[in-house]
C-alpha cells in the first residue's frame, strides 16, 4: 500500500481493522509528496517506481492509496503487474452512487485527480443518471502533512473551495483524496449536515477484503499481522502523526528512499 504522504494511512488503518491478520506493508513517498500538482506523467513514473518496490517484498495484492496516481498510474499497473490491484477511485465512486439522493455528487481531490476526469469516467460507467461536479482543493493536502486539521484559517479555505459545490445543490461529497478524511469534521461543518461524506477508506478496504477473498487470499493464520512503515524522506512521518491517522498500531518508521527496495 502507498500514498504520496500520510493521507494513505486513513485506508491503512480500515484495512487493518477489517483484516487484522493481514501483514502490510505502507509506503509514504513523503520525499515527494505533494503529487497533485505535479504532472501527470510524473505522478505515473514516481506510481510506478514504488510498486516496482513493493512488488519485490513478495506482496499478494497491491493497494494504491493515492487518488492522484490512482487517476493516472491505475492502467499502467494493471499491465505491469501480475497481481491483484485495488485503487480508491471506484470504491468510492459505488459508494456514492448508490448514496445519492438527487443525483448530484460532488468531487473534491487534488488537481490531478480533478483533471484527469477519472471519477467522472468511473461513475458514468455505472450511473449515467448522476452529474459530478468537481473541485480540486490543492491546499487542504497542506494543511494535514503539518497537523493543522481544525482552525479559523482552514476553515475560510474549505468555505472558498466548497463555495461552487454547494452552489450546484450536492448531497453527496466525494472526499477525493486520502489525506480528506482527517478534515472531515470541517468539511462537514462547511457542506452541512445533510450532505453525506463519502470516505475512501472504509469502501476500500471493503475492496481489499472482498478481492483478497475471492482470489483465495486471505491470510488464515489467527495471529496478529505485522505492519511495516516506511517513508522516503528522513524527516519521514512524525510519530504524533501517524498515531493521529493510525491509533496506537503505528509503529516505528523506517527511512528507504523510493528507490532502494
Amino acid at each position: 500500500m502507498f500514498d504520496s504522504g500520510i493521507g494513505g494511512l486513513t485506508v491503512a488503518r480500515a484495512t487493518i481493522d477489517l483484516l487484522p491478520h493481514e501483514n502490510l506493508i505502507y509506503f509514504g513517498d513523503t520525499a515527494r509528496c505533494p503529487y497533485g500538482p505535479r504532472p501527470p506523467e510524473e505522478v505515473r513514473k514516481f506510481a510506478l517506481e514504488i510498486m516496482d518496490g513493493l512488488a519485490h517484498e513478495d506482496v499478494k495484492m497491491l493497494v494504491i492509496a493515492c487518488n492522484s496516481a490512482s487517476s493516472w498510474a491505475l492502467e499502467d499497473a494493471g499491465a505491469r503487474y501480475d497481481l491483484p490491484i485495488v485503487s480508491v477511485i471506484h470504491p468510492g465512486v459505488r459508494a456514492a452512487a448508490a448514496a445519492t439522493r438527487n443525483g448530484r455528487v460532488g468531487l473534491i481531490g487534488t488537481l490531478a485527480t480533478v483533471t484527469s476526469r477519472s471519477y467522472d469516467r468511473a461513475l458514468a460507467e455505472i450511473r449515467t443518471d448522476v452529474e459530478m461536479f468537481s473541485q480540486a482543493c490543492p491546499r487542504f493536502v497542506e494543511f494535514v502533512e503539518r497537523g493543522e486539521t481544525s482552525s479559523d484559517e482552514l476553515v475560510a479555505v474549505a468555505e472558498e473551495y466548497l463555495a461552487p459545490l454547494k452552489a450546484e445543490g450536492v448531497d453527496t461529497l466525494i472526499l477525493g483524496c486520502t489525506h480528506y478524511p482527517l478534515l472531515s469534521g470541517v468539511i462537514q461543518y462547511v457542506m452541512g449536515e445533510h450532505v453525506v461524506l463519502v470516505s475512501s477508506a472504509k469502501v476500500t478496504a471493503n475492496e481489499v477484503y472482498a478481492r483478497l477473498r475471492a482470489e483465495g487470499a486471505l491470510n488464515p493464520s489467527r495471529e496478529p499481522g505485522e505492519h511495516r512503515f516506511i517513508a522516503s524522506s528522513e524527516e519521514g512521518i512524525s510519530s504524533e502523526l501517524g498515531r493521529r491517522f493510525l491509533g496506537p498500531e503505528f509503529g516505528k518508521v523506517e527511512h528507504r528512499p523510493w528507490d532502494r527496495f
